[in-house]
């Protein structure tokens, strides 16, 4: 699986950006992506050092549309931790548009 097919975007969330003050980064990425995968993913995109890499379900939720009812898809989100004093400039730029 190639770079661009594992990472698929960054989460955007007040949350994600006090985790970005911190150095750890969100990401949407494939379902079937493992660690090793996101860490190569995120080194060669990025071009960072990556010290951790933490991945989690996100569950679906209830949706309804009138009488049609069912759920949202689940996917995977991983939580990238970088080397002390490197950034990811996708979150540097979002970071004072307020």
């Amino acid at each position: 699986m190639e770079s661009t097919q594992v990472i698929i975007r960054p989460v955007i969330s007040e949350k994600t950006f006090a985790l970005a003050e911190a150095g750890k980064y969100t990401f949407r990425v494939h379902d079937s992506a493992h660690k090793t995968e996101i860490r190569q993913a995120v080194e060669s995109l990025f071009e960072v050092g990556v010290v951790d890499v933490r991945t989690a379900w996100v569950k679906s939720k209830p949706k309804r549309r009138g009488y049609t009812s069912g759920r949202s898809r689940r996917w995977k989100k991983a939580v990238v931790q970088v080397r002390e004093g490197e950034t990811i400039p996708i979150f540097r730029g979002l970071e004072g548009s307020e």
